[in-house]
């Protein structure tokens, strides 16, 4: 009944994931959702609104990180079973932006408007490339280790878990972090840039870059000279090669 269990859990947070990520984008690019980063209520002075939009960032980039760390894991294993560790880091980080969507307050001053139309498109099929390399990224080093359903799954079946292996594929070839890339060029590729989208894409393009380093870290301390290797030749973010 537990290993059922464990497994639902799992697949609920998934779901509860993928439902935050559709509306990420929505929320990011200002459609569709009935609350997007300029459709909301904006607070009673422009100081009001940037502490309450950065304490939200900060809220969302603190559990992510903390989270994440292998010290921090092995003390949160005492307490959550190892195959839902995952899943329960997935469904927090998820709720950590539902509160973020549901409190934003916007700031509407206008930075830059692109009025040509042809721009316009351009700057929107820049903006869902992004989100499609994040989502590509994923499944290439396995979407579902990634958000959790596989240790779920596993569980379930009485499998042991194993860890995945560091290999280089597609876009990994060019880019150390896709992932990474695929959201900073969404954050930033829109037609109109008000102040709260500059706020939300600024704060999220620096967490980003100070996360890749506790990120590789990490990763150093598991894979050893082959990760340090695929470092000397492969760029962190841009896809410009290395020279040896």
């Amino acid at each position: 009944m537990g290993r059922i269990l464990a497994f639902v859990y799992g697949a609920l947070s998934y779901l509860v994931f993928f439902v935050t990520f559709l509306y990420a984008i929505g929320f990011v690019g200002n459609f569709v959702v009935p609350k997007s980063i300029d459709s909301g209520p904006a607070a009673a002075t422009l100081t009001r609104a940037l502490v309450l939009n950065i304490l939200l960032l900060s809220i969302f980039a603190i559990q992510h990180s903390v989270m994440a760390r292998p010290a921090f894991k092995r003390w949160w294993t005492r307490l959550v079973p190892p195959p839902v560790e995952r899943s329960t880091y997935v469904l927090l980080a998820s709720l950590a932006l539902i509160l973020l969507f549901w409190q934003w307050r916007s700031m509407t001053g206008v930075i830059w408007e692109v009025d040509n139309t042809v721009g316009q498109y351009v700057l929107w099929a820049v903006f869902f490339l992004g989100w499609a390399i994040v989502l590509l990224s994923t499944f290439l080093i396995n979407h579902f280790d990634l958000f959790g359903l596989r240790q779920v799954y596993l569980y379930q079946q009485g499998q042991e878990y194993t860890a995945l292996t560091f290999k280089e594929t597609f876009i990994y070839k060019i880019v150390r972090h896709p992932i990474m890339l695929g959201f900073i060029i969404a954050f930033w590729s829109t037609p109109k840039m008000t102040t709260g989208h500059l706020l939300f894409a600024a704060v999220t393009t620096v967490y980003i870059l100070v996360a890749i380093q506790l990120e590789e870290r990490d990763i150093v301390s598991i894979h050893g000279m082959a990760y340090e290797d695929y470092r000397k030749r492969v760029s962190m973010l841009l896809p410009i090669p290395k020279k040896w």
